[in-house]
This record gives C-alpha cells, sequence and structure tokens, in this order.
C-alpha cells in the first residue's frame, strides 16, 4: 500500500510540473510562481544569454539573490536587487552593451488557478544603479605588489668642476627633458692632495647628489700621484709594490672620510680605470700581482671607514690592449661592479668585433655574469672612426638589452655629441633614442604567477531554492523572460496523501 502511494504521489508531482510549466511558457510568469534570481553583483544588469566563455569555478563569486518582501533570508545569504534591462514608454526592452532581447514582448500575465499550490511571486521595481567597482574574484589569489625599481641610470662627463654639475640641466634640456641621474667626475692625479679630495672640488658633486635621493655620483680615482706623467715601467712597479704594503693607505682614508664628511657616503668609486693600458701610472701591466693587492688595501682601507656606503667598480679598457684585465682583476669580495670604458675604436673595427673580440663586450657580460656582477659603462664615445652614427646607434642598443648599472658618454671632441660639433649624424642618432627618457619605475623580475581572470558576463551561479520548493528547468531563454527559473512547491498535493 505504502508502495503504491509513493507511485500515486510521485504521477501527481509529474503532471502537476509539468501543467505549471506549460502555463508559464504560454502566458509568462503565474501569480503563484516564484522567480528565483541570481545576481552578480559585478555586472551592471541582466542581459539575455550571451554566449561567453565560462570563467573557472574559483573565479566566480557567490552571487547575491532576490528575496521577496517578508520573506527569511537564510544565514550567510545576502539580499540584492538586480537591475533589469532598460525599456521605453511602450514597455519594449532596449538593446544593452551586452546583447539584445528577444524582439517578442511576453502577453499580460493571468492569474493562478490555485494560490495554494505556489508560492507568491514577488519581482519588485528595479531601481538604476550604478555598476560597482569589481572585486577580486573568490578563491583567487591577488598578485602581490612588485616593488619599483629605477631604468638604468645615465648621464654624461661634461667637465670634472663644478662646471659639470652647472651643465647637466642644459644638457638635460637639450634631451627634452630625459633625467641625467648620473653625475661623474674625475680626481686630478697631480698629487697626492688631490687623490685625498681637495676642499672645493667635491661639494658641488655632492650636493646635486643630495637632491634627489635615486641620484648617482661616480667618481674615478687615480691610485698614484703624477699620474699621466709618463712614469716609467720600473717606476710603477716599484709604487705599485709600496701601495701594496700599505704605504699609501692614509690617503684613501681621508678621501673616504672626507665623502662621509660631505653626505656623499655612497659614491660609485673606479678605481685605478684603464688598468690594463698604457697611459697612467696606475696601469697594472708591470706587476699585476702587486696591482691586485694594492686594490684589496684601499677597499679594505675605504670600507673601515665609520657611514660609508661605497661600491667600487673595476674599469678596464675594451679588449686586451696592453694585460688582459682579467690578470688584473682582484677578487669578487672587493669588486661591487664589472664596468668598462668602451670608445669606438681602433680604426675600421665594426661593432660585431667590438662585441666578439678577445676582452670585448660580450666577455664583459659573461664574466660579470659568472662573478655575480652587474656591469657599467663609466666611459663611452666616438673616437678613430669619426662620425660613426652606426656605432651610436648599436652602443645604445647594446645597453638597453643588458641594461648597465648606469653608463655615462664622455662628451668632449672627439668623443662627444653635445659639446661637440664635428659629430653631427651621431648627435642626431644619441638625441633621438634619450629624447625625452625619464627614469619611471618598472617592475621588477618576480617569479610567473597566474593573473586574476577578467571578469566575464557569464551566467551566475544558481542559488539554493526555496525550503519545499523544487526548480524547474526551462531553458535559457524561458528563463530570461521568467526572470529566473521557475520553483514549484513539492508538498501542494500531500493533503491528498
Amino acid at each position: 500500500m505504502a508502495a503504491e502511494q509513493r507511485r500515486t504521489r510521485v504521477r501527481r508531482l509529474a503532471v502537476g510540473a509539468a501543467a505549471v510549466a506549460l502555463a508559464t511558457l504560454a502566458c509568462g510568469p503565474a501569480r503563484g510562481v516564484e522567480a528565483v534570481r541570481a545576481a552578480d553583483p559585478r555586472a551592471p544588469a541582466p542581459t539575455p544569454p550571451v554566449p561567453a566563455p565560462t570563467a573557472p569555478a574559483a573565479a566566480v563569486q557567490t552571487p547575491a539573490t532576490t528575496v521577496p518582501a517578508g520573506a527569511t533570508v537564510p544565514a550567510g545569504a545576502q539580499a540584492a536587487v538586480p537591475a533589469a534591462p532598460a525599456a521605453t514608454a511602450s514597455g519594449v526592452a532596449q538593446p544593452t552593451a551586452q546583447g539584445v532581447p528577444p524582439a517578442a514582448e511576453p502577453s499580460a500575465v493571468p492569474p493562478a488557478a490555485d494560490p495554494s499550490a505556489v508560492l507568491p511571486a514577488a519581482v519588485p521595481a528595479a531601481p538604476v544603479l550604478t555598476p560597482p567597482v569589481p572585486a577580486p574574484p573568490v578563491g583567487v589569489a591577488a598578485v602581490p605588489a612588485v616593488p619599483p625599481v629605477q631604468v638604468p641610470a645615465f648621464g654624461a662627463f661634461l667637465a670634472s668642476d663644478s662646471r659639470g654639475v652647472a651643465r647637466m640641466p642644459q644638457l638635460s634640456r637639450w634631451l627634452g627633458g630625459a633625467e641625467l641621474r648620473v653625475g661623474h667626475t674625475y680626481l686630478p692625479g697631480e698629487h697626492w692632495s688631490d687623490i685625498e679630495g681637495a676642499p672645493g672640488f667635491l661639494e658641488a658633486w655632492a650636493r646635486w647628489r643630495n637632491e634627489k635621493p635615486d641620484r648617482m655620483l661616480v667618481l674615478n680615482v687615480p691610485l698614484q700621484e703624477r699620474n699621466e706623467a709618463g712614469v716609467s715601467d720600473d717606476e710603477v712597479r716599484r709604487l705599485l709594490r709600496q701601495g701594496a704594503a700599505g704605504e699609501f693607505d692614509h690617503h684613501f682614508r681621508a678621501l673616504a672620510e672626507r665623502l662621509v664628511e660631505l653626505k656623499a657616503e655612497d659614491t660609485v668609486l673606479v678605481l685605478g680605470w684603464e688598468m690594463n693600458g698604457t697611459t697612467y701610472t696606475h696601469r697594472c701591466g708591470p706587476d699585476p700581482e702587486s696591482w691586485k693587492k694594492y686594490w684589496n688595501r684601499i677597499v679594505t682601507t675605504m670600507r673601515s671607514v665609520p657611514g660609508q656606503k661605497f661600491r667600487f667598480d673595476f674599469a678596464p679598457n675594451r679588449g686586451r690592449d696592453a694585460v688582459p684585465w682579467t690578470e688584473c682583476y682582484p677578487g669578487d669580495d672587493t669588486v661591487d661592479i664589472m664596468g668598462m670604458d668602451s670608445y669606438d675604436q681602433p680604426s675600421g673595427i665594426s661593432f660585431d668585433e667590438q662585441i666578439k673580440e678577445p676582452y670585448g663586450l660580450q666577455a664583459q657580460v659573461d664574466f660579470a655574469k659568472a662573478h655575480g656582477k652587474p656591469i657599467s659603462y663609466p666611459e663611452w664615445g666616438l673616437f678613430r672612426n669619426g662620425d660613426n652614427a652606426e656605432y651610436m646607434r648599436r652602443m645604445l642598443a647594446w645597453m638597453d638589452e643588458h641594461k648597465p648599472l648606469y653608463n655615462t658618454l664622455t662628451d668632449y671632441c672627439p668623443h662627444g655629441v653635445w659639446q661637440c660639433s664635428a659629430n653631427p649624424r651621431a648627435s642626431q642618432v644619441y638625441r633621438s633614442v634619450l629624447f625625452g627618457r625619464a627614469d619611471e619605475p618598472t617592475p621588477a623580475p618576480t617569479e610567473p604567477q597566474t593573473p586574476a581572470p577578467t571578469p566575464q558576463p557569464t551566467a551566475p551561479a544558481a542559488p539554493a531554492p526555496p525550503k519545499d520548493c523544487s526548480p524547474v528547468d526551462l531553458g535559457s531563454w524561458a528563463e530570461y523572460w521568467l526572470g529566473g527559473k521557475l520553483c514549484v512547491r513539492f508538498d501542494w498535493w500531500s493533503q491528498d496523501g
């Protein structure tokens, strides 16, 4: 008997549901049929179903549920009033940005034959709402903010004394306001008093450095007095050994203290530049081992001064020159930057040859990578090949590719492009590439992350039906005009059981 009663009730349920569905399709949503709407807070208004790729489940927020007046909101649910499609005075819905509704208008809704059979309908008028700001999808981790870093800094050597400082804003204007973040100067090398940072020489540079926190002061430091006096190899060898024994430490301690006093404690120091050549008294060739010991003593001495934050740049000439620069490298502990002075020489050499030659540009990049050091170009510019626009173009592209910590063009004849009128073609290239370039922050390299998906006009997740109510699936087209799914009570026949 119980089994027969259950079969009878199931037949009644199926017949009743089918009758309600057919009546609704013919006449529109009946009184007594609840429209269970699911509103996505990211969408400005509901529209007809539009085919769109469905976002991953983790990217869809829990939608708000429209609750009829007087109904109880279940715990954890969010009540919301969805916006309706725009309509004219005739009542015909107009096309929206997301889709065009069907041309047919649903007919008038007749009263339900049996109000006790279904829940009363409640579709409140939808006010005009401002679309909310999209919220991050639930379940999708937001990409963390990336700390900004500066793009590689650049500048030019314009003069050693305060005139170099005064010319920097003029060069910036010529470059369309491009910011020169590097100030570059050289200590004179005639006397030890010059190498110690004589009063009146460094003050203007220190003031310029401290005007903005992202500026960089680069200071070339001779390792010997009489640095360009044509001293013989024998004399150089003797001086290097004296330096390695610590006889000149006090001069470099005095320089370090002077820079800290001027609040230029983070200066980049290019010690004994172009040491692999033949020009300077601080050259390496006569005694590489003593030269490396001397460099290490200088760095150790300057780092011992309280308050210092110096960085030390090892900057040979490009190429082999008198001795391979690798033979002069003093070690990773005392070198912070792997620099290189790279002029357009010798005559007839192409830029590709400058890259590939022994101890050339590629060798510098590879050596720096192997030793974990950034690269730099403290000196570069035109030289033996005259007004070489190709060199200028290629060197600028090389630096854009390899991102040196800084670079400074030597801007006087024959090397320069602003203070030297002898190089108009290269000047045009330099200016066109750097014109208006600003040091805007750029994202630092990070591990690849899955970005949060862009919100799509997808169908919202269906809310849970009211208690004692079973939804009827009539298809997306019918549900659009009904305003949601039909929900039919399944206890309306219980009085017959």
